[in-house]
């Protein structure tokens, strides 16, 4: 028999884990995004946001991870959170609301919300240090 992908197992996850894991919001990347950011978590999953900025609100928001589900959820989440609000509030977002909305992680888990926010205000920064200072677009790397 083939090899078969593992299944995730969400033995005592949330319904709301479970549906962000199962199916993702704003996966994917952004092309010229105007707000980039990524990070390796201690399990070495990798993460990273892509920022689309109109005026002060953020319109457009994707990630892409090789997590587990819990970062997978983490991440969907986030971007729901921050897509569609300014850029101040997107900043306001913290892992405890993220780890509430989700309705609680297990303690092997809570850096996955941690580190989904961290990415965010990441690429929000991002965004603010070429939005204050255009001319380093000029240099940013292709992702």
């Amino acid at each position: 028999m083939a090899d078969e992908p593992q299944k995730q197992d969400f033995t005592g996850f949330s319904q709301t884990v479970i549906d962000h894991a199962r199916n993702p919001r704003n996966v994917g990347t952004i092309p010229n995004p105007d707000g980039y950011a990524s990070a390796v978590g201690s399990c070495g999953d990798i993460m990273e946001i892509w920022l689309k900025v109109n005026g002060d609100l953020i319109q457009n928001i994707a990630f892409s991870t090789t997590g587990c589900g819990p970062t997978v959820a983490a991440l969907s989440l986030v971007t729901e959170l921050a897509k569609g609000k300014t850029v101040a509030e997107a900043r306001k977002i913290t892992p405890d609301y993220v780890l509430n909305a989700l309705g609680g992680l297990p303690e092997e888990n809570i850096e996955c919300a941690a580190l989904s926010v961290a990415v965010l205000r990441g690429a929000i920064s991002d965004y603010l240090t070429f939005k204050n200072e255009p001319w380093k677009r000029m240099y940013r790397q292709q992702y």
